[in-house]
């Protein structure tokens, strides 16, 4: 088994949308959890991860330029993250379909965790 991070994505209308109202906010957080449940059934769930603010600032260039953030140019920004044990990347692809925020609209970008030392 391999690890991939799940870095979630979304955009501010699509995150509205799942959280604009309690009610939307509750059903979310009940496709979150039971998503989480069916992961760690499996044995694919390695760091249930941390979800995020939307509000940050962007350090970047040589230069050291601090902007809004987290990134100012970003239609959709990164909510969190979330650690899982797959075959391959195959695999993680087909996990990171039934993720609550791609269902919903968002994005989940797959990453490969490096193997070995850095």
């Amino acid at each position: 088994m391999n690890d991939f991070v799940f870095l979630l994505r979304s955009a501010e209308a699509d995150y509205q949308e799942a959280m604009g109202t309690p009610e939307r906010a509750q059903k979310s957080l009940e496709a979150w959890m039971a998503w989480i449940a069916q992961l760690e059934a499996k044995g694919q769930l390695k760091n249930p991860g941390i979800p995020l603010e939307r509000t940050g600032k962007l350090v970047s260039g040589k230069e050291l330029t601090v902007s809004d953030g987290p990134f100012a140019e970003a239609k959709d920004i990164v909510l969190g993250f979330v650690v899982i044990a797959a075959r391959d990347l195959n695999e993680a692809i087909a996990i990171a379909k039934t993720c609550p925020i791609a269902v919903g609209g968002g994005a989940v970008e797959v990453r490969p965790v490096m193997q070995g030392p850095m």
